[in-house]
């Protein structure tokens, strides 16, 4: 107890010594630099600058502060007993300087040799983001990230210079923290919901965007060839945060309000009666019905820091994004942890970085490829407005359906659930070795694991074609229908892993620096899934019809279908890059991968990849006009990439059992022990050659630079999948075509500073690009984009030929409708041709994005375009046709009065393309920093975004940032709308505090 009290004493004695001290810690300029983290010398006592640079601490007498920030030479000051301390804090010429990462390491960006663009989460989109892809959207030149739809967590196309594959996937790779993502379904897409193909969803929905803390785009050859045979598409490699500094808590919380940006302009009930359609008594409008106003809450948690001998980060997150469609919607729960520590006298390091997400999709039966008689967005288009919602059968109130060809959208969305849970986890345990001054060593082990199960299920009270059996007499049950229903259940497991080990060497001799790597890695990918259909309930109750299977009925085999399978295949690779510069002034990189995989032919198992590039400095030549430029560099790349997007295994596994299947009376077909595809020993990957020049430039004190890129691709052996003639003894064999697919393009960057004051700032970031797309020497056409719809059985849109852009359109002409409301035959006849190599495929991109600030207040604003790209309306081939509105369905206004007569065929035609052209207003954002410093708050920001506000378009769809999947035997397509899920706007406030 003695002891106790002379602790306790000595305590209360050191408290009671303490002294406040305050000040502001300012820049070269007098400015106030927040965030810089002040501690007590010796201890973990400390606090943070506010925005105005101010801070506030208790601390002992006679002490003394350390303050220190990213960009900023630290610095010690003595205490003494002064209660107010100012510092003025120098730039970190050094630290200044911006780093790029490149594939297995990093490199200051003015001495890139390729074309890399780095991305900060100053840069990133703000608002309501779900997936990594969507924080570059627009921000960088040469890539262009369209969303396929605009459903919570649906899929996103990533191209960078352009579309090059046909078969072999068009995205770029991804890399997180190291870890090299196969790409995958890992959420069960398909035809699991029974009303057609549905997408899967984005597979890096998993990846929570608060925990990123830079992209960094790789876009050249040169840049990109240290992947081989996956950088052919580009790399985006995502960097998640570290801690720094004092131990910070940082929360963030954002509610955001999301509403359909436009409807199509349907006929009311009463519009729809005056222009002769059916009367049915009701007034109802389906579009008010199934849309609603959406919100979404977003709550981040995280604690980190750390110091010159290791850092830490832990991190929380959880989203609640409601749809705009009633019922669909995406949760997910995130956990992150980023850790690394020196030890042997720093000289090694060990360190992880793990992300765990468990994600939770609430789907709508939406399609890509739904007959005339409709998804869900399609009844929702196509109905009559006059039918009522309920009926009464037997004195109970039930949905009203017409028939099996006309559902009731409202009934169809609430008589069935399509719903599925996604647990991942990625991340790697990694160690470096500094064997002696400059040569290190370093080991990575990492993963990629995810178990998906995916579970849709379709009442017996739905009146649809397929899933339940009409009968003649509907008020024979109660429910109106007999009890019939489906139940899809599919389950998917993939597990990535990752070895890899390598050597770098960096070292000074005089003039000329050195920095060399060696490695090698080896990666496996594991998918496995299981099947099980089910039909003929003894129930329409949907919890019993998932979780019973007993209520099944028995009249026979094939009620219950099962069907599993498992794939896997291997990636063994040699890779090495030597850079080399001299005198600051002449920089040379070379690189060479060296693939092995197990998809290909035993012929050609490896594969190799070299690229080269040089950069010249300019600046640092005497002769420079040092007097206009501040900086100015020119750069050559040129190298070899590779593409294996294809399924797993595909070489190694000829044979399985194929798929059951059964007939309306339960009987079963196939399951026979069958090929799975003709071997081809000489299957080799896509090849991309690429050439690539540019110039890095800066004016007016660097307040002005930026960079200019010409760049040329050739992509040839295209991977494809050629269906053989029938009979054969397998359905199809993987070739090489041997065409040549040209990307040609120019890219421009630029920044401004525009004003830099103490309490104004105004900055500007404009990017641009242009690309040329073109098949060459292709024998043979190949024809895609399927168009459904009544009377379009067989019906396409796109083919592949030699001497066009891929995709390109091809199509009849469309002249008017003749004098008894048919389509006029065309001079060109009435034939499908081309159309003038009009294709899906943008020629321009851009972004501009405006960055104020005042005082405490922060405004950013962005836009971004599209150019000369073409859309093909399947929805209004399929549904805004005078043909559809004599059958009883609902159209567009101007389908009343636009001369088309009811029995027209609605013929695939130029009639039904538009125009994709665009500029968006995609986002804004006004925030405010609080400028308080409290023992509780070193950091507190509110702010309100707007994401998709205006759009200038001239198309009538829904939203020209469309692209359903509507692939033909395999092939893909692009830039075809068929009742997409609309895209929203959404107003978001929020708060980021820090502790």
């Amino acid at each position: 107890m003695l002891l106790l009290l002379v602790v306790l004493t000595s305590v209360s004695v050191s408290f009671a010594q303490d002294v406040n001290v305050s000040g502001t810690v300012k820049d070269s300029k007098g400015g106030g630099v927040p965030g810089v983290t002040i501690t007590v010398k010796g201890s973990t006592r400390g606090t943070n600058t506010d925005v105005d640079g101010k801070y506030q601490i208790a601390v002992p007498a006679n002490t003394t502060l350390s303050f220190s920030a990213i960009g900023f030479v630290s610095q010690d000051v003595s205490v003494g007993n002064k209660s107010v301390v100012d510092v003025t804090m120098s730039e970190d010429v050094k630290a200044l300087e911006e780093v790029v990462v490149v594939g297995y390491g990093t490199v200051k960006k003015s001495d890139a040799t390729g074309a890399v663009s780095a991305l900060g989460s100053r840069d990133f989109q703000k608002g309501i983001v779900t997936s990594p892809e969507q924080l570059m959207q627009g921000r960088v030149a040469g890539v262009q990230i369209s969303q396929s739809s605009g459903e919570p967590g649906g899929g996103i196309n990533v191209r960078i210079r352009g579309t090059t594959s046909v078969r072999g996937g068009n995205n770029p790779l991804f890399v997180i923290d190291g870890v090299p993502l196969s790409g995958d379904d890992v959420s069960g897409g398909g035809d699991a919901a029974g009303v057609g193909r549905q997408p899967a969803k984005n597979p890096l929905n998993f990846l929570n965007p608060d925990d990123i803390a830079s992209i960094d785009i790789l876009k050249d050859a040169s840049a990109t060839a240290i992947y081989g045979s996956r950088g052919a598409n580009g790399v985006v490699l995502i960097t998640t945060k570290k801690g720094k500094g004092k131990g910070t808590l940082d929360y963030g919380y954002s509610l955001g309000i999301s509403n359909i940006t436009k409807k199509y302009d349907l006929l009311s009930s009463s519009e729809y009666v005056a222009a002769g359609g059916q009367d049915q008594g009701g007034s109802t409008d389906w579009q008010k019905e199934l849309f609603r106003t959406a919100y979404t809450n977003q709550h981040n948690l995280a604690y980190g820091g750390g110091d010159a001998t290791g850092n830490y980060r832990f991190s929380l997150g959880y989203l609640n994004q409601e749809g705009i469609v009633l019922k669909s919607g995406i949760k997910r729960y995130s956990v992150g942890f980023s850790g690394s520590k020196k030890f042997i006298q720093d000289r090694l390091t060990i360190g992880s970085n793990l992300n765990f997400a468990n994600t939770l999709d609430s789907g709508v039966p939406i399609s890509e490829n739904s007959g005339f008689s409709g998804d869900l967005l399609g009844g929702i288009l196509k109905t009559n407005p006059t039918l009522p919602i309920y009926r009464t059968v037997a004195g109970t109130q039930v949905f009203n359906q017409p028939g099996l060809t006309e559902p009731n959208p409202l009934a169809f969305v609430n008589l069935t659930r399509d719903n599925t849970s996604t647990l991942r986890a990625l991340g790697n345990i990694n160690a470096e070795l500094e064997i002696f001054k400059g040569f290190k060593f370093k080991t990575i082990l990492g993963f990629d694991k995810s178990m998906s199960s995916r579970k849709s299920v379709y009442s017996g009270d739905l009146l649809i074609a397929g899933v339940a059996k009409q009968t003649t007499d509907l008020e024979t049950y109660p429910t109106g229908i007999a009890p019939e229903g489906r139940v899809y259940i599919r389950d998917i497991e993939t597990n990535n892993r990752l070895m890899e080990n390598y050597f770098t060497y960096e070292k000074t001799f005089g003039s000329t620096s050195l920095n060399a790597l060696l490695g090698y890695s080896y990666q496996s990918f594991e998918t496995s899934s299981k099947n099980l259909a089910a039909h003929k309930f003894n129930t329409t109750n949907m919890d019993l019809m998932l979780n019973n299977m007993a209520s099944v009925t028995n009249p026979g085999p094939g009620v219950i279908i099962q069907n599993s399978s498992a794939v896997k295949d291997e990636l063994q690779s040699y890779f090495g890059r030597l850079n080399l510069g001299f005198s600051n002034k002449y920089l040379f990189t070379g690189t060479l991968r060296i693939d092995g995989s197990s998809k290909f032919g035993g012929n050609n198992k490896y594969g190799y990849f070299p690229s080269g590039a040089f950069k010249w400095k300019l600046i640092e030549e005497n002769f420079a006009p040092k007097e206009v430029f501040d900086d100015l560099a020119i750069r050559v790349g040129y190298g070899v990439t590779g593409n294996q997007s294809i399924p797993h295994n595909l070489f190694d596994q000829r044979k399985r059992y194929n798929d059951w299947n059964y007939d309306d009376n339960g009987n079963i077909n196939g399951g026979a022990y069958a090929d799975v595809a003709f071997r081809n020993y000489d299957l080799k990957w896509e090849t991309t050659k690429a050439f690539n020049a540019g110039i890095d430039f800066a004016f007016f004190k660097n307040r002005l630079s930026g960079s200019l890129d010409a760049y040329e691709k050739h992509t040839s052996d295209l991977l494809f999948n050629v269906v053989a003639a029938q009979p054969a003894s397998n359905p199809f064999q993987w070739n090489n075509l041997d065409t040549d697919i040209l990307n040609r393009g120019i890219e421009l960057s630029l920044n401004a500073v525009v004003v830099d004051q103490k309490d104004f700032g105004w900055d500007i970031a404009l990017n641009t690009s242009y690309n040329k797309n073109l098949v060459k020497d292709l024998n043979g056409v190949y024809d895609t984009g399927e168009i459904n719809g009544q009377g379009l059985s067989g019906a396409f849109a796109q083919r592949i030929s030699a001497g066009q852009p891929l995709f390109a359109f091809f199509l009849r002409d469309f002249v008017g409708f003749d004098e008894a409301g048919n389509n006029a035959v065309p001079p060109t006849g009435d034939v499908q041709r081309f159309q003038d190599g009009k294709s899906p495929l943008p020629k321009v991109t851009g972004g501009l994005t405006n960055n104020f600030r005042y005082k405490g207040f922060d405004l950013s604003i962005f836009f971004n375009g599209v150019f000369g790209n073409y859309i093909y309306s399947n929805t209004a081939n399929a549904f805004f046709t005078a043909g559809s509105f004599a059958n009883g369905r609902n159209v567009t206004k101007d389908v009343i009065t636009n001369g088309e007569g009811p029995v027209n065929n609605p013929d695939v035609s130029m009639r039904f393309l538009e125009k994709g052209d665009f500029v968006r207003l995609q986002n804004m954002t006004l925030g405010y920093r609080l400028p308080v410093v409290t023992k509780v708050f070193s950091a507190f920001r509110l702010y309100v975004t707007g994401q998709n506000l205006l759009t200038f378009t001239k198309y009538s769809g829904q939203d020209p940032e469309v692209s359903t999947n509507k692939a033909l035997n395999g092939i893909p397509s692009f830039g075809i709308d068929y009742t997409a899920y609309p895209r929203a706007r959404t107003w978001t406030i929020g708060a980021n505090i820090s502790f």
